[in-house]
């Protein structure tokens, strides 16, 4: 009984201290900027916002929660936190004693001509075992700092997944509405050109207008149809791109607000730049998997130190099955067992120093990755800030073409001007509004840009 509290105790003892072979993990100081290089918009991070607050189009949430629900590279990403779980369970089991349990029953005879008289006999055994390694390098501690570092970086990339798709799902549907609104431009524009060309033709037949009017309005109408087809063109490459994006195949997708009554200025608030490490899932990953190559060093330092295994049985034996329940019958044994490696051709240090050399690719990886995520947040503030400015001068544009337009036609009519100030008039009205509709595009994806590059879509818990 006392051996066995002595055994109790060791154990306890072992479970709780241990001597690390290698310092405990500490995340890098990266140094990162305390502001952004771009004037950023006051107040809390939009990043903070569930994604369906900032896409609020009926049409979009659900085309976006149809993406999420069916795209399997996030399927394979929640296969994967499935399977870390497990591993850190299996992992953890090795800082504890295994436990096992058996029992026998068999019957005999040796050969008589090596034992004389021998007999038959019969053996019955029922008994109860232990293996335990004590963690004296914390080898066990490690592993498990490793395997929990791993569940953490899987379910942040399952995050990163989920923001890339809300991102291009989004973005792949605001191109499709400005596909849709210049082709509705070209549209309305080769029915201008066709009144305009029925317009000079009725004054060529007057003998008003040269023949050359009448070229010209053809060449306009030509390219707004070209136009028209190209657009149409591109708005059924974009519909199938999008179906495939949402798990389908392809075919039309339902569309809701108009592009025009997006705001496309929005206020954007990023928060600070030191929340942009703890916010992004890449970089919560990056570090993750950091921490746990960071671990493995002490792993693999542990493995060249001896260690130390404790083995225990205890049960009944008895040649009689009822003989079982006799004091008697009692057996039990307790053991250690101690492995060192001596000489192993420098295997061990050089699977030491090769997970030393994984750490610091890990930590390469994180500084670029973070660096990467600055870049891409003052990217996008970039375009936020320039396609603002852009869109409300195209916006000033299309009010100023249109009025030269309407003024060059009526000046026409009366006979004042010539019809090639009418056909720049009409060129500079079509170009500026194709141009504004892009330009309202590229402010409402550089926004969703800004979104995905601060790692919105999924709130921290404060």
């Amino acid at each position: 009984m006392k051996l066995s509290k002595a055994l109790t105790l060791l154990i306890a003892v072992s479970l709780s201290f241990g001597c690390a072979l290698t310092p405990d993990y500490e995340a890098p100081d990266l140094s990162e900027p305390t502001t952004f290089v771009q004037p950023v918009d006051a107040g809390e991070s939009i990043a903070n916002v569930d994604w369906f607050e900032i896409f609020v189009d009926p049409e979009l949430v659900i085309h976006i929660q149809t993406a999420l629900d069916q795209n399997r590279e996030r399927a394979v990403a929640l296969a994967r936190i499935a399977e870390a779980r497990q591993l850190v369970t299996i992992v953890r089991a090795g800082r504890f004693p295994f436990l096992n349990f058996g029992a026998s029953a068999t019957r005999g005879l040796q050969s008589t001509s090596i034992v004389p008289g021998a007999v038959e006999s019969n053996e019955f055994e029922i008994a109860a075992g232990m293996v335990f390694e004590l963690d004296i390098w914390q080898r066990f501690a490690r592993s498990n700092e490793a395997a929990l570092a791993d569940l953490l970086a899987t379910e942040a990339g399952y995050r990163s997944i989920t923001i890339r798709i809300v991102a291009d799902v989004a973005a792949t549907y605001f191109f499709l509405l400005d596909l849709d609104a210049r082709l509705q431009i070209a549209k309305n524009t080769v029915e201008n050109h066709t009144g305009s060309l029925t317009i000079v033709e009725a004054r060529f037949d007057q003998g008003v207008v040269p023949l050359i009017d009448v070229n010209r309005a053809e060449v306009q109408l030509a390219f707004a149809e070209a136009s028209v087809a190209a657009l149409e063109r591109d708005v059924l490459q974009t519909q199938n791109a999008l179906r495939v994006l949402l798990g389908g195949f392809p075919g039309p997708v339902a569309r809701g607000n108009p592009l025009v009554d997006w705001e496309a200025t929005r206020q954007v608030p990023t928060g600070l730049p030191a929340d942009l490490l703890q916010r992004r899932p890449d970089l919560v990953a990056a570090e993750r998997i950091l921490a746990a190559e960071t671990a493995r060093i002490g792993v693999a330092e542990a493995l060249r130190w001896p260690s130390i295994s404790l083995t225990g049985t205890i049960g009944l034996a008895s040649d009689e099955l009822s003989g079982l329940n006799s004091s008697d019958a009692k057996i039990w044994d307790v053991g250690a067992d101690i492995f060192s490696p001596i000489f192993n051709s420098g295997r061990l240090k050089a699977q030491a120093e090769a997970q030393r050399a994984r750490a610091e690719q890990a930590l390469f990886i994180y500084e670029g990755a973070a660096r990467q995520a600055f870049r891409e947040v003052e990217d996008a503030l970039i375009a936020v800030r320039t396609y603002r400015v852009e869109l409300a001068a195209l916006t000033r544009q299309v009010n100023a073409t249109q009025n030269v337009a309407r003024l060059s036609q009526a000046r026409y009519v009366s006979g004042t001007v010539g019809f090639l100030e009418v056909l720049d008039a009409e060129r500079d009205f079509f170009g500026a509004q194709l141009a504004e509709s892009a330009a309202r595009q590229g402010a409402i994806v550089s926004l969703v840009r800004l979104y995905e590059a601060l790692g919105g879509g999924w709130v921290i818990d404060q």
